[in-house]
């Protein structure tokens, strides 16, 4: 249930946020921009009449914004938070205030923020220092993408297709079994045809078995063989991280990952969109979408 509030920092030990430097980072933030659009952004997460009170969803924001400030992982910005007096009157607490859970912070990024853009806060963020002359409205815009390696190591299709079938027989509750050993096979085609066979069949074998273990991983193995880039190498190449692709940072220098496009002011100062794509993404291909958001924010 999200209750409305509003942040009233005036119990006796408030007086120690007087220590806090005039210039400090977090202060600069909380005089630059306004947060409460969060709350009517996401008043359709929370139940309105039922359940315990909700943390405030600006109060949470707050949170997240000191953990990408600080590089913190939830459990030490929760340890930070309790001793650090900057910290805590930025997020709107009373020093002796309790602080929300661990597991909200995730629940907050997984589900309250869920299907929320990036760039419908950067956006609203952007409009505002346009507003307040913070930023020049008329300065330009440049677009640079960062490859992000994936954390796990690309696969060629000969090693997923036995790892699907393995899964297969996993799901089946079989122990032995024969999977070809596409290694002795010199001819890197003919192995990938030969295991592409093999599992083709191995599916045919079981569509008979209602198990929903087995219908889940032979479904699994169908979706991933029907598509003609995964047997070309330019497809799945991880079952651990199916969205990852091999992408080039040059001519000769290949990564496996995701591209991060961002879109920020010439001078550098304010990111006004960012999207991310898989390896195999065409630098500027969201030119438009960029463009759109950054108008959107007020910029010409």
């Amino acid at each position: 249930m999200l209750v409305e509030t509003t942040h009233k920092q005036g119990s006796f030990y408030t007086g120690l946020y007087h220590i806090i430097p005039k210039d400090h980072i977090l202060k600069r933030i909380n005089a630059a921009i306004s947060l409460s659009f969060i709350n009517e952004l996401l008043t359709d997460r929370y139940c309105k009449n039922f359940g315990r009170p909700a943390k405030e969803p600006e109060m949470m924001l707050r949170i997240q914004i000191i953990k990408y400030l600080y590089n913190l992982s939830d459990e030490q910005l929760i340890q930070e938070l309790t001793v650090n007096l900057a910290y805590k009157w930025f997020i709107g607490l009373n020093p002796e205030d309790p602080l929300p859970e661990t597991s909200l912070l995730a629940k907050f990024r997984t589900q309250r923020l869920k299907d929320i853009s990036l760039d419908t806060i950067i956006t609203e963020i952007i409009r505002q220092c346009i507003a307040k002359g913070i930023i020049n409205s008329s300065s330009g815009i440049a677009i640079d993408t960062t490859h992000i390696e994936a954390n796990t190591i690309k696969k060629v299709p000969e090693r997923i297709m036995k790892q699907l079938a393995k899964n297969i027989f996993k799901a089946m509750e079989q122990e032995e079994y024969a999977i070809p050993d596409y290694t002795q096979i010199e001819d890197h085609v003919e192995a990938k045809q030969v295991m592409k066979d093999y599992l083709e069949d191995l599916i045919e074998q079981v569509e008979e078995d209602t198990s929903e273990a087995v219908i889940q991983a032979t479904e699994k193995a169908q979706e991933i063989l029907a598509s003609d880039l995964f047997i070309e190498q330019k497809g799945i190449r991880s079952l651990v991280d199916k969205d990852a692709r091999v992408g080039y940072k040059s001519k000769t220098r290949s990564f496996y990952g995701y591209k991060a496009e961002i879109c920020q002011t010439t001078d550098g100062s304010l990111i006004t969109s960012v999207t991310v794509e898989p390896g195999s993404y065409v630098d500027g291909s969201n030119f438009k979408d960029h463009l759109e958001e950054t108008i959107q924010a007020g910029r010409p």
